[in-house]
């Protein structure tokens, strides 16, 4: 028999106990201990779960993110972006957009989407030089692409995630970046390198 709770389940709790202490506190008065006092397990706990009070927010991207990374087939980031948000569900990001300034967290949202949207726009890019495709037309692209993304899932939540739909949203950020995507042969983008 063990003891604890199982993991999912503590990095459940975790998550709904930041949030709970960000909307009452904001995210730069609330301590680490101070959430693991919340959910009802050790500091120490917390590290098996998280690396920092962030990492709580990103989770459910980062782990997705992690994926996209090894994965995006060369020459179609498009389908790989379809898929980094299939089935994403509400979590605590959506609940943190919404509320960013009530949990004092506009800029350290800020800030972490835009690590997040260059790691999508390095995979998108990798993707596309893959093929041929020139490092400036790809990386244009790949920025283009990112920024589609990371747009879907503000507007999705701010719609009301769960009652909105995040491929919907995708699917237009991702028809505006289309026009990025490259259409010559590869001999023509490498002019751009």
């Amino acid at each position: 028999m063990t003891t604890g709770r199982p993991r999912a389940s503590s990095r459940e709790v975790l998550s709904e106990a930041a949030c709970e202490l960000f909307l009452e506190k904001g995210f730069e008065a609330t301590s680490i201990t101070e959430i693991a006092a919340r959910a009802g397990v050790s500091r120490s706990s917390f590290f098996n779960y998280f690396d920092s009070k962030d990492a709580i927010l990103w989770l459910s991207l980062d782990h997705r993110l992690g994926q996209l990374e090894s994965a995006v087939p060369p020459g179609d980031p498009v389908v790989a972006l379809q898929h980094l948000c299939d089935g994403f569900e509400p979590d605590s990001l959506a609940l943190a957009l919404i509320n960013s300034e009530a949990m004092g967290l506009s800029d350290e949202l800020e800030r972490a989407a835009a690590v997040r949207q260059a790691r999508i726009a390095r995979a998108v890019a990798a993707s596309l030089v893959a093929t041929g495709t020139g490092a400036v037309e790809a990386a244009v692209c790949g920025a283009a692409h990112a920024g589609a993304v990371m747009i879907a899932i503000e507007r999705w939540a701010r719609a009301g995630a769960g009652r909105a739909s995040l491929s919907g949203e995708l699917e237009n950020a991702l028809a505006i970046a289309a026009v990025t995507l490259p259409t010559r042969g590869a001999g023509d983008s490498a002019a751009l390198d």
